[in-house]
């Protein structure tokens, strides 16, 4: 790992504590105009997501009604009930997106695939980054908000379902992420830009609990008032 890679990982706690933990469990709120545009508005705006720190999965719940949860895997996404009970599938669920612009609508299992790969690649950032088929490369930092931060860009195994292989990732001086751009591919809608911010430490770990993002214009410029995607945290708890 690159020195900027160990730097950042231990400004969020640390290897060795992350690797004590199994999972994690958000309780969070999101909006943004990307719900509405795609005919899920509100969907998320009381929910817990959990995800597993030591393979790809992820489950939101309860998912529009008491009793329902989603599963999430790079291979599979489904709608289940509390007990088990599949309600909905599809294999291959990526190309499900195929043909999609910002305006087409989602369907339920749409919906699970992208947030369950969205949080999970949340929830485990930087420390995923320490894997052997993750690569980072240290790119020039850049002054944002009067502060340097530092960037690195991250090539993602093919087998991690995610917004796309290539992502930078921003730190400040002090090593907690601030800013994370990338091309959602299955939204086809161009680059954005991820601001993180008001981060907390839980179990050890710290989160940044509030995100937000914006387009990014053609010549990089970031559109502030179209806020696509909000996260607000209200607490994780590793286990």
């Amino acid at each position: 790992m690159s020195d900027l890679t160990n730097a950042v990982i231990k400004a969020h706690g640390g290897l060795d504590r992350y690797e004590r933990f199994s999972s994690a469990t958000a309780h969070f709120r999101t909006g943004g105009a990307l719900w509405a545009l795609k005919g899920q508005e509100g969907i998320f705006a009381q929910a817990a997501v959990r995800v597993d720190l030591r393979r790809q999965h992820a489950s939101h719940y309860p998912f529009k009604t008491a009793g329902l949860r989603t599963s999430f895997t790079a291979e599979r996404v489904a709608v289940e009930s509390d007990t088990g009970e599949v309600k909905a599938e599809r294999f291959d669920p990526r190309a499900a997106f195929a043909g999609h612009v910002l305006e087409t609508p989602w369907d339920d299992l749409h919906v699970a695939y992208f947030a369950g790969y969205a949080m999970w690649t949340y929830l485990t950032t930087p420390f995923t980054f320490a894997r052997p088929d993750f690569h980072t490369e240290e790119l020039s930092p850049v002054t944002e908000e009067g502060e340097t931060w530092n960037r690195l860009k991250v090539t993602f195994p093919e087998g991690v379902a995610t917004h796309a292989r290539e992502q930078t990732f921003y730190f400040d001086q002090g090593g907690l992420l601030r800013r994370h751009d990338y091309t959602a591919e299955v939204l086809n809608a161009g680059r954005a830009a991820h601001y993180c911010s008001d981060h907390k430490e839980f179990d050890g770990i710290m989160v940044p609990t509030r995100r937000r993002v914006y387009p990014l214009a053609e010549d990089g410029t970031v559109v502030r008032d179209i806020e696509l995607v909000t996260i607000d945290v209200d607490n994780v708890v590793f286990a």
